[in-house]
């Protein structure tokens, strides 16, 4: 089987498409599949507007119903020709091109081997002054390279991605790398798991294991409208996970990043649940080409129980209104609002439901930011009664220095009047997610 996969992979390497031919679609284009973003709907309204494959012709418009006809409808992302691809039933990113699944041994460098990687980066043999480096470091990278060349899909400019009734894809990292007008709609993202997360002992005082693959991933990417998506960690939840080094083994990244000068970007209506790092918007804290892009709008999201990066934020001006918070697992919660520097997050009319045992002051997180606008916010604990809330101000009550009360700056890119927030958490529940585009 590795013999034969390697040989897939570099045929896919060397073409930058899979070898398997997707089929014309045998069915007519749902109108949700040519929709574009409406006018003023959040910052991928701006300027140009996001229309995705809008204007594709019939000879550009796709039914895929497993890994390899994905691949090659995507076209390995070059091709700036207009296309619609319509994800028919469940997709498992870790196959081969006959459909055969592939584990994390099929993609394993014969060099590496966990058990070994662990004894050779254990601290107490390895220290955690610096991070792992040295043949075994090698064999691990090769290893997860092998399994990004299956997992990972490149989409190209002018693309729309959407959904047939029960999409999935399932362990596979949608990439939209330096690319204009994308829009992904209708589409479950379950568990782009990392058969390889790195080690690193400098990462906080008992160091942490990384991965590398999102479930989405907009990296250096304009125009982007991700609207009516389910993201999770589907049956592979961070709780199953073992300990090793002291440390939990986190498989899993991103739900939703948006990183690296991406700019123009709308996430509407999405349902995030069940996931840790959901979505961090900026990746460095460097001064340079993120300066003055990484404008984001995020509306009529739920968030239901994810633990952190909801959003963590740098440099970007993002507008969060009429999102529901639902938080009732104050066990794996780190905090929802993240300010990193130099970033400028307006937040209004935003719904939190939560346990008794998540504080208020939980909320924010302070990463090197100096404001957050926040207007609006309504909190309920359980079935109790609703009451007006500053989580800004809560925080500020228990931290030092304070988070400034004023980002800079007013939203002027929403479609219409922003929901009064009590109505939030009803509308949210009956519009979001996969399956109501």
């Amino acid at each position: 089987m590795r013999t034969a996969l390697a040989a897939t992979i570099g045929l896919v390497l060397a073409a930058g498409v899979a070898t398997v031919p997707a089929s014309a679609a045998p069915v007519t284009t749902p109108a949700g599949a040519r929709q574009v973003l409406p006018a003023n709907d959040g910052w991928a309204a701006s300027t140009t507007g996001t229309t995705g494959g809008s204007a594709a012709d019939d000879a550009h418009v796709f039914v895929v119903r497993n890994r390899a006809e994905l691949a090659a409808a995507l076209a390995g992302g070059t091709d700036p020709t207009p296309r619609i691809v319509l994800i028919k039933g469940t997709i498992r990113a870790n196959e081969d091109d006959a459909g055969n699944p592939l584990t994390c041994a099929d993609y394993a460098d014969p060099a590496y081997s966990l058990d070994g990687y662990l004894a050779a980066y254990d601290p107490a043999v390895w220290g955690r002054a610096t991070r792992p480096s040295g043949p075994l470091e090698e064999a691990r990278v090769r290893s997860q390279r092998n399994q990004a060349a299956r997992i990972q899909f490149r989409v190209g400019a002018n693309t729309t991605v959407y959904g047939l009734p029960n999409a999935r894809l399932i362990g596979g990292n949608l990439l939209i790398q330096n690319v204009d007008n994308v829009i992904v709609r209708n589409v479950r993202f379950e568990d782009a798991a990392d058969c390889f997360p790195a080690w690193d002992p400098t990462d906080g005082s008992l160091g942490n294991w990384n991965s590398a693959y999102d479930l989405v991933t907009l990296t250096g990417a304009t125009h982007v409208w991700a609207d009516h998506n389910t993201f999770s960690d589907g049956n592979n939840v961070d709780a199953d996970q073992p300990l090793y080094l002291g440390r939990p083994y986190q498989v899993h990244d991103g739900a939703l990043d948006i990183i690296r000068a991406s700019d123009y970007v709308t996430a509407s209506w999405n349902v995030f649940q069940e996931h840790d790092k959901t979505m961090l918007i900026g990746s460095s804290n460097t001064v340079g080409a993120d300066v003055g892009k990484l404008r984001v709008t995020l509306h009529h999201n739920k968030f239901a129980n994810v633990g952190q990066r909801v959003p963590r934020v740098r440099f970007g001006q993002v507008d969060v209104y009429n999102n529901y918070y639902y938080q009732t697992d104050e066990d794996a919660y780190s905090y929802s609002w993240g300010a990193g520097v130099y970033s400028a997050i307006h937040a209004e009319n935003n719904f939190l439901q939560r346990s008794a045992d998540l504080a208020l002051e939980d909320f924010v997180y302070d990463w090197g930011g100096t404001a957050i606008t926040e207007i609006g916010t309504l909190t309920r604990v359980g079935t109790g009664p609703v009451r007006a809330v500053s989580l800004v101000g809560e925080y500020n009550a228990t931290h030092d220095p304070d988070l400034g009360t004023d980002a800079g700056w007013t939203p002027a890119l929403r479609a219409g009047p922003v929901t009064p927030t009590a109505a939030v958490p009803a509308l949210v529940d009956r519009g979001a997610g996969a399956g109501r585009a």
